[in-house]
């Protein structure tokens, strides 16, 4: 029965060695952490096999063996007897790595109670080690026990006095996956509690409170840090952030307030500048833009926010030579640069200068509106199968992003004056793809412009019954019946539903004008035109508009308006044709 026990454990022990010799040996200590530079994130629990703990010569071989048979227990898939193995050996052997290993595997089945008891055992050996207390640390943050760690979360910050204000701006990293907010922020309330003499104690604290909702307690807690800490920048761009929610003209009063008090604070006075042109408060934002741009001309970030702004404002030269400036910068992606040089060239109508800048725009959001303004550029020059090419061209990486250049494909045939092409070709990917929206909307749109309503009206409805939120589908029903003088209570119906749907539309409110204009009631109509024009300065409103002024007697206002439109917008046929309409 001996020999028996003994060949057993040989067999067993002959294979542990030949399985563990077939997977990666591991260092027997773990790369410690800096903790001058922050609180170290948790260490992510990790199962595979340590060879380290095999050749550690205090061990007995009994232990070894042990831990041989624990191992192999993995490789097999069997993390229960694995655990129970380390845990039995740390019982027995108090060993720090053996601790380590345990408590690795304890957490990987989620055994959190075993993990946490290993852990505890891990600090009584040592208590010093701060790879036991991040130890706990991480177990208790796995197994969501923030109302016990805050105890250990200060003895881990305690142990590094130098590196104490960074490693209290690390804390809400370590609970970043926590969904639990408030819980979080107990958390941090409570550890911060024992450093509110500190100021980045306070501002993590606000940043928990933020988080979890807490906004006055956020911001008492920012304005305190800043108190301590007066020049503080970071801090001051959260308070300007928390300001916001309440009122964007605080937010913009706090940051002046701190310009003028710090005017080295260079963010702040960037982000500044930017909530100014987000207010529209643009000339306001262009001095400091002016001012950052002089004291920082080698900053590309600070150059091109000043470009956007002059290119926003219509200072197009200016915008011009700072982008051109900022193309031999070391800047690696040059993408957005070429793409606002050549708007700046089509807009001076040097084509050939706009072609070549798009021609050099990269992969990325404005890939798109650069091959479709180029590809109209080239259908304005008379290259209609050039610029179709352009965009047939590129190779999509999904369904949707085919739909979307197969649209930019049928709308520089329509500006063509070619619907019925542009409508075949959308035909064709709609037979694929039948309750493709966009598709729908598109071709429907088409058939219009063919004069078969049959098609409009049951692509349309196709549409509304499968996406009953679509705005722009009840609206193009109803206007379409509207300009039309046809069925127009159901028409003024639809476009009711659609503006329910999306109340401030201004080409919905337009639509709405035109059904009451069609029904008569020309007061209701006006405020609604009139309404529909103060959003959006677009001329077939303005032809809306102008109609409806002549019917109300109001032929010099009407006349004003479409002379306006036709100044602003030369080419726009509904202007023109309604023009003619009144004013021969």
């Amino acid at each position: 029965m001996k020999y028996l026990q003994r060949s057993l454990c040989i067999s067993v022990l002959a294979l542990a060695l030949s399985l563990s010799a077939s997977v990666p040996a591991f260092a027997a200590d773990r790369p410690k952490a800096s903790p001058k530079k922050r609180l170290p994130k948790p260490p992510a629990m990790s199962i595979a096999p340590r060879s380290g703990l095999m050749q550690d010569a205090d061990l007995p071989g009994q232990a070894v063996y042990q831990i041989l048979l624990a191992e192999v227990a993995l490789q097999r898939g069997d993390p229960e007897l694995a655990s129970k193995a380390y845990a039995d050996l740390a019982l027995r052997t108090r060993d720090p790595k053996v601790l380590e290993r345990t408590i690795e595997v304890a957490a990987q089945m989620r055994r959190f109670d075993l993990a946490t008891d290993m852990a505890r055992l891990w600090l009584d050996v040592e208590p010093e080690s701060k790879d036991a207390q991040q130890m706990l640390t991480s177990v208790m943050i796995q197994s969501n026990q923030l109302d016990q760690l805050a105890p250990n979360l200060v003895r881990m910050l305690e142990t590094d006095k130098d590196a104490l204000p960074q490693n209290l701006l690390g804390l809400n990293r370590m609970f970043a996956r926590n969904p639990d907010r408030q819980a979080v922020f107990r958390l941090i309330d409570r550890v911060c509690q024992s450093f509110a003499n500190i100021p980045e104690a306070h501002y993590a604290v606000s940043m928990a409170a933020g988080s979890a909702g807490v906004y006055e307690r956020a911001l008492a807690e920012i304005q305190r840090a800043i108190e301590l800490r007066p020049d503080w920048e970071m801090a001051a761009l959260l308070e300007a952030q928390l300001l916001s929610r309440e009122s964007p003209a605080k937010a913009i009063g706090f940051m002046q307030d701190f310009v003028t008090a710090h005017p080295q604070a260079r963010d702040l006075q960037l982000n500044l500048a930017r909530v100014l042109v987000s207010e529209k408060r643009y000339a306001e934002a262009r001095v400091h833009f002016d001012q950052l741009l002089k004291d920082y001309p080698d900053k590309p970030e600070i150059a091109f926010s000043v470009a956007l702004l002059a290119f926003q404002q219509n200072d197009l030269p200016f915008a011009e030579s700072l982008l051109k400036k900022l193309l031999s910068s070391e800047v690696p992606d040059k993408t957005p640069f070429n793409y606002y040089l050549g708007q700046i060239a089509e807009e001076g109508k040097r084509n050939d200068e706009a072609l070549a800048y798009y021609a050099k725009v990269g992969a990325g959001e404005q890939f798109f509106p650069a091959r479709v303004r180029s590809a109209h550029l080239l259908a304005d020059q008379g290259q209609l199968d050039a610029g179709r090419k352009l965009l047939s061209d590129v190779k999509s990486a999904t369904p949707e992003e085919q739909v979307q250049w197969a649209i930019a494909e049928a709308a520089l045939l329509r500006e063509a004056k070619q619907p019925q092409a542009a409508f075949e070709l959308l035909d064709q990917h709609l037979a694929k793809e039948p309750e493709q929206a966009d598709l729908l909307y598109e071709t429907a749109l088409l058939a219009e412009k063919l004069d078969r309503i049959d098609l409009l009206e049951s692509r349309l409805r196709k549409l509304i019954e499968l996406h009953p939120d679509n705005a722009q589908a009840f609206n193009a029903l109803g206007y379409s019946y509207a300009e039309r003088n046809l069925r127009l209570p159901e028409a003024q119906t639809l476009i009711e539903t659609a503006l329910k749907l999306k109340p401030d539309d201004s080409f919905i409110l337009d639509s709405m004008g035109w059904v009451l204009y069609r029904r008569g009631d020309l007061p209701g109509a006006l405020a609604r035109l009139e309404e529909a024009y103060a959003k959006r300065d677009d001329p077939e409103i303005a032809a809306h508009l102008g109609e409806v002024l002549w019917a109300l007697g109001r032929k010099d206002d009407a006349q004003r308006t479409w002379q306006d439109a036709q100044k602003k917008y030369p080419a726009n046929e509904a202007v023109a044709d309604t023009i003619k309409k009144f004013v021969p």
